[in-house]
């Protein structure tokens, strides 16, 4: 018997402390663990289950994490699309009630009711845009196309806004930068997104700085560097989440919805690049990303 006893007491001791930790498991508790005590077998076991718990406990967090950011979202897809329907429905209420009888408020008022329209369908198009990307809904095509075009066409469709706050763009491009491997209108995408965070940001009469160079032989690089107040340390980590706001009452009065960047970074992460900001308050950001260099021969592009 006493030979017996002390045979299974240490098979009784790890038996027992795997089922406290199950019952701590079943209670939603997934940070203790097995002590590795009795037989060889039992601390191999041991050392599994606590493997397990890890992992587990590892699921749960980044599931709370998952829940955390779907409310966040919910509340902030919430705000954007509320604050433009109530402006136009004050609008639409006050043109119903003959309120407004001098024509020119009469065409003020429908203006703003177009731009609030304006407003919601590209907040709409954008939630579309990101989801598709969520979902792997965009397939990967690229094709052959020169960095030099690719900055002429982003920055002719910014040419009002460049000019409206009279900016200066500094350019420097090397004439033998290898083409790159991309889908011309998603980048155009994200190169119009980073400018338009420069132009807005930028003081009247500031320059905008587009640099271009080759990484390695895989990778080339785009910079875009502004000079208005930068962004804090803390808000660069989480400045390509999406609705993320590092200064919430101006991005949402410039009429930003925060999704710009998250868009980006979707999109140069399905041509197997990285994009990134540099940034300290008061000496402006800047942004940067890598496409990948052609390497095939091409069968169309420009």
């Amino acid at each position: 018997m006493l030979i017996h006893y002390f045979m299974t007491r240490p098979l009784e001791k790890a038996i027992h402390a795997i089922t406290q930790e199950t019952t701590q498991i079943s209670e939603g508790h997934f940070e203790g663990k097995v002590p590795q005590i009795g037989p060889f077998e039992f601390q191999r076991l041991a050392a599994q289950f606590n493997r397990m718990t890890g992992k587990l406990n590892e699921s749960f967090q980044k599931l709370k994490t998952a829940e955390a950011s779907r409310m966040e979202l919910v509340a902030n897809v919430s705000h954007d699309l509320r604050t433009p329907m109530a402006s136009i429905q004050s609008f639409v209420e006050a043109l119903q009630d003959e309120v407004i009888q001098d024509k020119i408020t009469f065409e003020r008022y429908l203006q703003t009711i177009r731009l609030e329209t304006a407003r919601l369908d590209g907040l709409i198009q954008e939630l579309f845009k990101l989801s598709q990307l969520d979902a792997g809904g965009t397939e990967f095509s690229p094709e052959l196309y020169h960095v030099d075009h690719l900055l002429i066409d982003g920055l002719q469709s910014l040419a009002f806004h460049l000019e409206e706050k009279k900016l200066h763009i500094e350019t420097d491009v090397p004439d033998q930068l290898p083409p790159v491997a991309i889908m011309p209108q998603e980048m155009k995408r994200v190169l119009s997104n980073i400018l338009h965070n420069a132009i807005r940001y930028s003081p009247i009469g500031g320059t905008i700085e587009i640099k271009a160079e080759q990484l390695s032989d895989q990778y080339v690089q785009l910079q875009i560097k502004d000079h208005g107040d930068g962004i804090e340390e803390h808000d660069c980590n989480r400045i390509f989440d999406r609705f993320y706001r590092a200064d919430p009452s101006r991005t949402r009065a410039s009429g930003g919805a925060g999704l710009g960047l998250a868009i980006a970074k979707s999109i140069v992460q399905l041509h197997g690049g990285s994009i990134g900001v540099e940034s300290r308050s008061g000496h402006g950001s800047r942004f940067w990303f890598t496409l990948p260099i052609y390497t095939e021969q091409p069968k169309s592009g420009i």
